[in-house]
Formats: structure tokens, C-alpha cells, sequence
């Protein structure tokens, strides 16, 4: 089964109104890459800006996170039809950030994923171990338990994406071997079968996130299992981010399925 690669960038808490500039190059050359599914995620501040110039490209919106319920009393939260409304087609949840900044356990980013579909988004569902958890050998269990808990009754290749992050490769420059993204992304695969049924995984896309950038996204890209990139601070920057948009889009058989 052929899965069109997704390279997401999410700029967390970076940018402003003049940083839309970088957006729209990426807009501009979107259709230059029919063979890969692009989106950027800005902070919340920018969506609406960032939705209106896309609008007419093949670049999609997404949003860094959403609240589980549709509305109510809880003040700061954005819930995801308000995502939608202001013009995302996709959201993270369950970024280890979150998890790590706000407490969110497996039971909260399952909420918020079903609260995504609800709305009509598409998950960006992230899993992956800190690095204390790596070097206890806990890599799998770990994953394992975040599939488990965080993936909500419903989830299908249409309506969520697995991001694998590895918590000690964010930001740090460091990345895993390739035989351990390989490893991951093919025990995430199995456990997808086992959990959802062979056919919703065989069509599931699993992205990789964790240090992306140029230099390696092309080595990465091609790997087993491999459908795409999580990018984060490469993602701010058009000249950067492309590459990898483009490497995805060469990648080749790592990014068919079985």
C-alpha cells in the first residue's frame, strides 16, 4: 500500500505576524511537490493569517494543540472546531512537550485526538521515550503504553498520523541510529496491526520528528516505515524546511508500504 508522505513543520512558540513571509514561500511552492502532502503549524496567533495565505496552495494549517471538549469554561484553551474554524485541517496532540509542560497523559491526548476528528481534523498523534527511557531499555514499552492509552475508538488512516519522537532528539542536534528509527517505526507498525487491524495500519502514515533537518532528512526519509517528517526548528525557515519537503518527495520505497 502506497502512503503520500506528510512533512509537517510545527513552530511551537515562534513567530509573528512578519514570520508569514516564510509561510508563503512555502505556499508558493507546494504544488511543486504533488507527491507530498505539506503542512506548517504555527502558534495559535497566526492561524487564521497563516489559513487566509495558503488559501489556493497546497499547503495545509494545522494546529500545535486543541482542548477535548467543544466549548465551555476554560479559559486559554482553544477547542478543536475553533482550530477548523479559523482554518486548520490538521492538529498535534500528545507532543511530548505537552506531555512534559502540561502534565498531558495518555488519557488526555486520546481526548484531544477524538475531539480532532470530531472536528473534522486530522491527529497528528505523537509518541516517544525520554532519553532516561532509552538508556533503561525502555524504549518499546514505553511506545507501546502511549499507543495503547493514546490512540481514541475510531482512529483510522483518514482521520490521524503517528508522529515517533524522540524525546532527546528535539532540538538537541542528536539522532537516533537508523537502525533504531527503523526498529521503532517497525514495532509501532506491528503494535498498529495488533490494536487497530492490519488494514487501518497498513495505511496509517508514520512520521519521524526529533532533530530533521537538511543535512539528514534524505537518509531518514528513506527508511522503512518512514512516511514523512514532524520538522521543528527547521520548519521557520523556507530555505530550510524545503529540502526536506523535497527529500521526502525522492524518498522512494521507504515510504510504501508492505
Amino acid at each position: 500500500m502506497n502512503r503520500k508522505p506528510l512533512v509537517a513543520g510545527n513552530w511551537k512558540m515562534n513567530g509573528v505576524a512578519a514570520s508569514l513571509a516564510e509561510l508563503e514561500l512555502i505556499a508558493a511552492r507546494a504544488g511543486n511537490l504533488p507527491a507530498v502532502e505539506i503542512a506548517l503549524c504555527p502558534p495559535a496567533t497566526l492561524v487564521a493569517a497563516a489559513a487566509a495565505r495558503a488559501a489556493g496552495s497546497a499547503l495545509r494549517i494545522g494546529g500545535q494543540d486543541c482542548h477535548a471538549k467543544a466549548s465551555g469554561a476554560h479559559t486559554g484553551d482553544l477547542s478543536a472546531e475553533m482550530r477548523a474554524d479559523a482554518g486548520a485541517s490538521l492538529v498535534i496532540v500528545g507532543h511530548s512537550e505537552r506531555r512534559a509542560d502540561h502534565g498531558e497523559g495518555d488519557a488526555a491526548v486520546a481526548a484531544k485526538a477524538a475531539a480532532a476528528h470530531r472536528a473534522g481534523l486530522t491527529a497528528i498523534i505523537c509518541v516517544g521515550e525520554t532519553e532516561a527511557e532509552r538508556d533503561q531499555g525502555q524504549t518499546l514499552d514505553i511506545i507501546g503504553r502511549q499507543l495503547a492509552g493514546s490512540l481514541p475508538a475510531g482512529t483510522t488512516a483518514a482521520n490521524s498520523v503517528i508522529a515517533y519522537e524522540p524525546v532527546w532528539a528535539i532540538g538537541t542536534g542528536r539522532t537516533p541510529t537508523e537502525a533504531e528509527i527503523v526498529e521503532v517505526h517497525g514495532f509501532i507498525r506491528a503494535r498498529l496491526a495488533a490494536q487497530l487491524g492490519a488494514d487501518v495500519a497498513a495505511g496509517l502514515r508514520l512520521l519521524y520528528g526529533g532533530s530533521v533537518k537538511p543535512s539528514n532528512a534524505g537518509t531518514i526519509l528513506k527508511l522503512a516505515d518512514v512516511d514523512g517528517a514532524l520538522v521543528g526548528g527547521a520548519s521557520l525557515k523556507a530555505d530550510d524546511f524545503w529540502p526536506i519537503a523535497a527529500a521526502a518527495g525522492s524518498a522512494g520505497p521507504g515510504l510504501s508500504g508492505p
